[in-house]
């Protein structure tokens, strides 16, 4: 079992920068895999990044690439997602996900955060 619980959005200007923070309770955090997904009002659940469990690889959602940045520290079962140079079209909740490989490049995320408030004014 693992509950995850994110920090750190908020309000900001468009060009600016937020961390995102998805803490984790339980010993096995590090045998999963964490993602981050948004949803703004009215659209449907959008994919942003990936971390793998160990050898820290990385995926990102098109519309993200290059402008943000995830990351994880094990012992301190968290996953940060660093959001830089944001735009309006940014504002959305924001959820992070814990799951398994269930084949290439496929993933089932079991556990799921309450989700964090960004919105990005212009």
């Amino acid at each position: 079992q693992v509950q995850l619980v994110e920090s750190g959005g908020g309000l900001v200007q468009a060009g600016g920068s937020l961390r995102l923070s998805c803490a984790a309770s339980g010993r096995t955090f590090s045998s999963y895999v964490v993602g981050w997904f948004r949803q703004a009002p009215g659209k449907g659940r959008e994919f942003v990044a990936r971390i793998s469990q160990s050898d820290m690889g990385t995926n990102y959602g098109d519309s993200v690439k290059g402008r943000f940045t995830i990351s994880r520290d094990n012992a301190k079962t968290t996953v940060y997602l660093q959001m830089n140079s944001l735009k309006p079209e940014d504002t959305a909740v924001y959820y992070c996900a814990a799951g398994i490989e269930v084949g290439y490049l496929k993933y089932r995320y079991d556990y799921w955060g309450q989700g964090t408030q960004v919105t990005v004014s212009t």
